[in-house]
């Protein structure tokens, strides 16, 4: 599934960074937030959810502008409704194909920050 997404990043142009677990990838955020334009983000990562990241996301000032998408096989109506009460911009199940992605991607990069 990352290759689809990092495929739809790469169509578009962009640079692509990846991480394994929560940790790292708050640690990513750490680091490169000025260059960051979008996450993508599953809700199934190892050793946090999604939801847990995306809540200390849109709860750090550094990072709170940074939109994000979910990406997940999770299509529980209450998951969806939590991320998106939580600041995910747009909210991705999987299967989908790289064009809807790159959709949601250009409905976000393209959206003013708050």
């Amino acid at each position: 599934m990352r290759k689809i997404i990092k495929g739809a990043v790469d169509k578009l142009g962009y640079e692509f960074l990846e991480a394994e677990n929560g940790h790292k990838a708050l640690g990513l955020l750490s680091v490169f937030h000025n260059d960051i334009g979008l996450i993508l983000l599953d809700w199934n990562i190892p050793d946090m959810t999604g939801l847990k990241i995306l809540e200390t996301i849109k709860a750090n000032t550094l990072f709170k502008h940074i939109p994000v998408i979910m990406v997940t096989s999770e299509d529980d109506r209450d998951k969806v409704i939590a991320a998106i009460n939580q600041g995910a911009e747009h909210y991705v199940i999987k299967p989908f194909t790289q064009e809807d992605l790159v959709k949601k991607i250009l409905k976000c990069v393209s959206t003013p920050k708050r």
